[in-house]
């Protein structure tokens, strides 16, 4: 049993308390306080459900020089997060019930975060033959995705789309036309320009997601059961106007939002450092603001880290040639409690719902609220600030382009089920 004493509650039901939390057996067994072995004063500190992160990158299989999922799941738990989704573009691709099983095998025994491995939508990730959806499913796959590369042939996305809307399995998509990204590594425009770099334009995304709307009403109008695209690190002005106008004629379509596209803009590139290379790239304070609205109205239904973690080597190299992507886990709540809740106002609980109860909705699991009876799957947050230190993450990528960045909302205890899995309180 465990107690926390004087603890503020929030969720996407609201703020609320301070109460004293009894936890066990798994559960939440009183908001009223009891007899407990443990007692933890939570004095100052929120009291959350655990995050959900539905795209991140832990490159097991075969890319274990840049992150496993011993250390990826350990990050994830000092992140808050109690379940995360596992992208499949490693090598070789998870695109088989074996690799599904394998990965939940071994997540399973590590016991820290609980894994939820994404299949890849395509055999081997080609974008020619689809892989087995049903098998997949029956493995445990939670969405089906050919991430880090996009879906060129329309055809296999509507095949893929019309095999798993009986499933319930969402689609997931990179929404990124390549003949018109071609080489780009920063935004398209003046700035790419003015330093003379390759830009990746804004409409190679808008492109795409207008496309695969297209794509998903004609498996719509196909499939008697609905079909559900999800589309992966939106992060155009543009791109969210054409999501707004599908969701208001009820497409069944989902979306995510990066905390690098929310915190960060192309003018971090005049630096010419890597760190900031991401795909898609970092967009204009213009796209930022129209993402943070996204966010406030419902049109992006959920945050998600997409965690890219690379080695120290592969970063350092000049900008044209390094890796895109960066670490994310362990500073993706601190980072946007600051920057979104603390200096604009965001509302917290709907910052929470956004790690929670919406990308567990894009998932098809149940809300997750602080109530008698609910699953103990929570996080501690303490608001107290410190600086960014990547040289202490748990992640194999000790780099960040926040780095110094002094943040609050930090994660101190992370419980799975009732389990303690992390715990920075003495």
């Amino acid at each position: 049993m465990l107690l926390i004493k004087n603890v503020k509650l929030v969720d996407a039901l609201g703020e609320r308390g301070p109460v004293d939390v009894l936890i066990g057996e798994g559960r939440i067994l009183s908001l009223h306080g009891g007899k407990a072995e443990t007692v933890m004063d939570g004095r100052g500190l929120y009291l959350a459900p655990g995050f959900v992160d539905l795209h991140a990158h832990l490159r097991e299989p075969g890319q274990e020089v840049k992150e496993e999922l011993s250390t990826g799941l350990l990050a994830a738990v000092r992140g808050g997060y109690t379940d995360i989704v596992s992208m499949p573009n490693t090598s070789p691709p998870v695109d088989t019930p074996e690799a599904v099983r394998a990965l939940r095998k071994k997540a399973q025994a590590l016991g820290l975060a609980r894994l939820h491995p994404a299949a890849a939508l395509t055999q081997a990730q080609e974008g020619k033959a689809l892989t087995e959806a049903g098998l997949l499913k029956e493995a445990g796959a939670s969405l089906l995705t050919d991430d880090g590369h996009t879906n060129e042939d329309a055809g296999i996305l509507a095949a893929g789309l019309l095999q798993a809307s009986p499933l319930g399995l969402p689609v997931a998509v990179h929404a990124e036309d390549a003949s018109l990204r071609r080489g780009g590594v920063m935004n398209d425009g003046p700035l790419a320009d003015l330093l003379g770099l390759p830009g990746n334009p804004p409409e190679a995304e808008v492109a795409r997601i207008a496309r695969d709307l297209e794509v998903l009403r004609y498996a719509l109008r196909r499939s008697p059961k609905r079909p559900h695209l999800h589309i992966q690190h939106l992060s155009t002005k543009r791109g969210l106007e054409l999501l707004r106008e599908a969701k208001r004629a009820g497409l069944p379509v989902t979306a995510e939002a990066t905390p690098h596209h929310l915190t960060l803009t192309e003018e971090a590139l005049r630096s010419f450092d890597p760190l900031f290379k991401v795909a898609p790239p970092l967009r204009t304070p213009e796209d930022v603001e129209a993402l943070i609205e996204g966010l406030l109205d419902g049109t992006l239904d959920a945050i998600a880290t997409d965690h890219a973690p690379h080695t120290q080597a592969e970063k350092e190299m000049d900008l044209l040639r390094a890796p895109f992507g960066i670490p994310s886990l362990e500073v993706a709540f601190p980072l946007l409690y600051t920057e979104l809740h603390l200096k604009q106002g965001f509302p917290l609980s709907r910052l929470v719902e956004l790690f929670t109860d919406g990308p567990r909705k894009v998932l098809g699991l149940k809300p997750l609220h602080l109530e008698e009876g609910a699953e103990a799957s929570l996080v501690l947050l303490d608001p107290k600030e410190r600086p960014v230190n990547p040289k202490a993450f748990a992640s194999k990528a000790r780099f960040s382009p926040w780095t110094g960045w002094v943040l609050g909302g930090w994660p101190v205890l992370t419980l799975v089920e009732g389990r303690a899995v992390y715990q920075a309180l003495a």
